[in-house]
């Protein structure tokens, strides 16, 4: 590797993709891939299939210019340290800081993740705007610099959705992860671990009012809305708008998992649900076997919910709601067709809450 490729590396800002680091020093300074590989300790196919991906993406106007504003380099940063040719090059090409770029995220990607909200980027505009369609006409939400769009796309935290004169550019999944990590950070500048702030990307903080005690009493506590394919299927819409998941069948299925849940406390929690729905020996589930068997009353009412559902409907409560499998999962582990387990999923989730509305009415009983 050439002492050209080596000083260059060093002068790309921190939030450039090290897929987009590597592609410019393999195809600005002649630096081959196996030495990248090398360098970088990764296997050489890893690296040419970023260089390739990287190239891919310059199909994008915004990929584009970031990379080509990218491998401009000073001819005089052999003479700086590394942190005084880093902001050197920023400034002197106008890309932004890491700073700068957090800042801008927590704002744009926020707009972003509205409904119908979209950035429109024109070749002969230095600013990108948010426009958001309300009674059928676009309402410019935010504007940014387009140098920050830049970044955006090359990090693949936006992609474009429109071409044409003007370009539309939509959040992708991944920039919607980056925008709770940062706004986790924001809110947490000071943290003991830093790979929290990874872990709450992933998650959807919320409030859910549980029973507390035996009197019946509610109160809020604070739950992670992710965590449960339950939970994420609830905040999907139907065609009219509507929520896919009324509140009466979520807490149906969150009834289901408490049970499961407090059915599994003991020394043993191994516990073979899956012959609840075969006819039967039940394989030792009976009371009166003790502490170490799992609350009892639990163990019943979920065999008694599931008896209801019966075989399919009860399999898809179990993995969805108990075990917390993905519907995409299920639907493979139960050989359905793509997209056909939410729609089963709720027709369990209507009878299950018929099952708990004939046991206790409308009220939902207390735990335990």
């Amino acid at each position: 590797m050439t002492a050209r490729s080596s000083i260059s590396e060093t002068m790309f800002p921190v939030w450039v993709p090290d897929a987009a680091k590597r592609y410019l020093t393999h195809t600005d300074h002649g630096c081959s891939l196996r030495k990248l590989a090398l360098r970088d300790n990764v296997s050489a196919s890893t690296v040419l299939r970023q260089v390739r991906r990287i190239e891919a993406q310059r199909d994008d106007p915004l990929v584009d210019q970031a990379l080509d504003a990218l491998g401009q380099h000073p001819d005089h940063i052999g003479s700086h340290k590394e942190t005084d040719t880093m902001s050197l090059h920023s400034r002197t090409l106008n890309l932004p800081n890491q700073s700068d770029l957090e800042r801008e995220a927590r704002r744009i990607l926020r707009r972003l993740s509205e409904s119908e909200a979209v950035l429109a980027v024109s070749e002969n505009m230095d600013q990108a705007v948010v426009l958001r369609m309300k009674d059928d006409m676009p309402v410019r939400t935010a504007k940014v610099d387009r140098r920050f769009a830049q970044a955006f796309a090359l990090k693949d935290w936006i992609k474009c959705v429109r071409k044409g004169r003007v370009h539309q550019y939509a959040i992708t999944n991944v920039g919607r992860a980056a925008l709770k990590r940062l706004l986790s950070e924001h809110a947490n500048p000071v943290q003991t671990d830093a790979g929290d702030r990874f872990s709450d990307q992933h998650r959807d903080w919320g409030q859910r009012a549980v029973a507390d005690g035996q009197g019946g009493a509610r109160r809020a506590v604070r739950v992670n809305l992710a965590e449960s394919p339950l939970m994420a299927l609830s905040r999907r819409k139907s065609k009219d708008g509507s929520a896919f998941l009324s509140e009466t069948l979520v807490i149906a299925g969150e009834r289901l998992r408490e049970d499961f849940e407090l059915a599994q406390m003991g020394p043993r929690v191994g516990q073979n649900w899956e012959r609840f729905l075969t006819p039967g020996a039940r394989g030792g589930f009976g009371a009166g076997r003790g502490p170490a068997e799992g609350p009892s009353d639990a163990r019943a009412r979920v065999q008694a919910a599931l008896a209801d559902l019966g075989p399919g409907l009860g399999d898809v409560v179990l993995r969805c709601c108990c075990h917390l499998e993905g519907l995409e999962a299920a639907e493979k582990r139960m050989g359905w067709s793509a997209r056909s387990g939410k729609i089963v999923l709720r027709i369990a989730l209507q009878r299950l809450a018929q099952h708990y509305t004939a046991l206790h009415g409308q009220d939902r009983p207390p735990l335990g």
